[in-house]
């Protein structure tokens, strides 16, 4: 019927989301990368929430597989050097597009 729709069926057209029904789509996806990158880094858990969730939100922006082509930043936060961490991400096109975003996420990643 040229409506847009997600999920089963949701009608965004006429009826569009909820804010609370937009904050359950949120807590989901934030909830199942958290859970990805549990299991495709195995020191992730080690890190403090903070930095965890710096690289969730990468990984809602970019996708995991973007977030994990940030190979120099990923291995200096296995290393726990986060500041080298942090230098990563502020020195790549993805800093240059989403701007202040990324200061706050290196802030995340260097001081945890």
């Amino acid at each position: 019927a040229g409506k847009l729709t997600i999920g089963i069926g949701l009608n965004l057209t006429d009826v569009g989301l909820t804010h609370d029904e937009a904050l359950s789509i949120l807590r989901g996806r934030v909830s199942g990368l958290d859970a990805q990158l549990d299991g495709l880094l195995p020191w992730y858990d080690d890190l403090s929430e903070p930095r965890q969730r710096a690289l969730v939100s990468m990984a809602f922006n970019l996708g995991v597989n973007g977030l994990m082509g940030f190979r120099d930043m990923i291995e200096a936060l296995k290393d726990r050097d986060y500041e080298s961490a942090a230098a990563e991400a502020l020195a790549s096109k993805w800093a240059g597009q989403v701007g202040i975003r990324a200061v706050r996420i290196a802030t995340l990643i260097k001081d945890g």
